[in-house]
């Protein structure tokens, strides 16, 4: 890699030079089991709620799970941008525009968080009110959300502090520190749960303390670093061409993870009209898929990375190839996995209750939507290779169009028909909406390519 190299220099990986699919790998597979750790924190809390509190706090739990998606993912967008921009500058050789970004998103990051607090303690009930989530499970709701949102400002630490270290090639540290707060995760949402009987506010607590553990742990991290990329609390100003250029990039996804979160909080909604048996089958489903889904993602990861180093080192000849294996590796993960969701799906959903009907519930769920998550896979990772060149706004705009609008506008309309009002009939609207969009994606990316007359690897 161009630049000083860091500390971790070791676990670092050439993105600009040699072949491009073990790299990936090396690249992915980290960072997959890092975001697996990261799910398991509210894995762990739907489990241990539904088999020792009970499917009324499983249902309570699993209801706020695309409120705090929808609050969250812009946010979280930005670090996109912090990724993007770290890479590029890494790429170039830049290391004062590193250092300088770096700064800046760790400042960013904290007020992100802090303002979350803010918002998740004073809207919190109001919305899941909004939401129709049921009277019988609001009141263990609001107080999960209260409890969960004060660990917001530790959560955004950690994930700018991650970007950073992927946008150098490090996805092995992230792992670690995420490993060591999921083992504190799992441990106190059993004594808090079952010893102190706190119910939904013990798993709430428990998040936020491993999150306060990952956080320290990978501010620890980029402060002990000795290249472009160290973190120094006595440098830590806010530059503003840096944060200008974060939102350039991480505003356009930041919003489009809030409205399809908006467009799930839709779906949500439509979910909880149909009681609560229903609302806790789906959330033990959808964190069965989320496991799917993140090991897709992790190959969006790599592909925007890798993309955006290669464009800032002017190595373009590249561009396609790391296309290719970010969607082959995608693919083939989408179809082992998900699939095997479903073959599997009643000894899974057998982990969060014991209830027969919710587990046939949540089986309705899986079959329509895990089966095709290769389908979201593949046009998350056309997003990664298309938002690494540079290009911020439209995927936003071909996503929100796609996939949210699609959605929406099948709720409002289709879904009114008494043959499609039942939960199938609304889960049928994700595989739909991916195809769409994956292949909108897909001309978008041959037309960048010809405008730019960008050469072929």
């Amino acid at each position: 890699m161009t630049g000083k190299r860091h500390n971790s220099a070791h676990v670092e990986i050439n993105m600009l030079e040699g072949p491009i699919l073990g790299r990936m790998l090396a690249f992915a597979l980290p960072l997959m089991l890092s975001s697996v750790l990261q799910l398991l924190f509210n894995a762990a809390d739907v489990i241990v709620v539904g088999k020792f509190a009970g499917d009324r706090s499983l249902a309570a739990v699993g209801s706020t799970s695309s409120l705090i998606s929808l609050l969250t993912n812009f946010f979280l967008g930005l670090s996109i941008g912090v990724n993007v921009l770290v890479a590029r500058f890494e790429g170039a050789g830049d290391e004062k525009a590193v250092k300088e970004t770096v700064h800046t998103a760790m400042i960013t990051s904290l007020a992100s968080g802090l303002l979350l607090t803010g918002v998740g303690l004073v809207c919190g009930r109001g919305i899941l009110a909004l939401m129709s989530t049921p009277v019988e499970v609001i009141d263990r709701a609001a107080l999960y959300l209260r409890i969960y949102f004060l660990g917001m400002p530790a959560m955004m630490i950690y994930n700018f502090g991650a970007a950073i270290l992927r946008s150098v090639g490090d996805t092995r540290r992230p792992l670690n520190y995420l490993f060591a707060a999921g083992i504190l995760n799992v441990i106190l949402n059993l004594f808090f749960v079952i010893v102190l009987k706190m119910d939904v506010a013990g798993v709430a607590t428990a998040t936020a303390i491993s999150q306060c553990l990952s956080a320290v742990l990978v501010v620890r991290c980029l402060m002990r670093e000795t290249g472009s990329i160290r973190l120094r609390l006595e440098d830590l100003h806010f530059v503003r061409d840096k944060f200008t250029r974060i939102l350039m990039i991480g505003f356009p996804a930041g919003l489009q993870s809030t409205l399809f979160s908006f467009s799930n909080v839709i779906i949500q909604s439509t979910i909880n009209s149909f009681g609560p048996v229903v609302v806790a089958g789906s959330a033990a489903a959808s964190n069965i898929e989320g496991f799917v889904y993140i090991s897709m993602n992790s190959f969006y990861q790599a592909t925007l990375s890798f993309t955006s180093q290669n464009i800032g080192a002017g190595k373009y000849e590249r561009i396609g190839k790391i296309l290719r294996c970010g969607l082959a590796c995608a693919f083939v993960t989408g179809l082992i996995l998900g699939p095997g969701a479903v073959l599997n799906g009643k000894h899974l959903l057998d982990l969060y209750t014991d209830s027969p009907e919710v587990i046939a519930a949540g089986m309705q769920r899986l079959t329509m939507v895990a089966s095709c998550y290769f389908l979201c896979g593949m046009m998350d990772t056309m997003v990664g290779s298309i938002r690494g060149m540079g290009y911020a706004v439209l995927p936003m705009v071909v996503s929100l169009v796609g996939a949210c609008g699609l959605r929406i506008v099948y709720i409002f309309t289709l879904f009114r028909l008494d043959a499609l009002h039942t939960p199938r009939g609304l889960f049928v609207t994700y595989p739909i909406s991916w195809a769409v969009t994956l292949a909108a994606h897909i001309v978008c990316y041959i037309m960048i390519r010809r405008k730019h007359f960008l050469p072929e690897s």
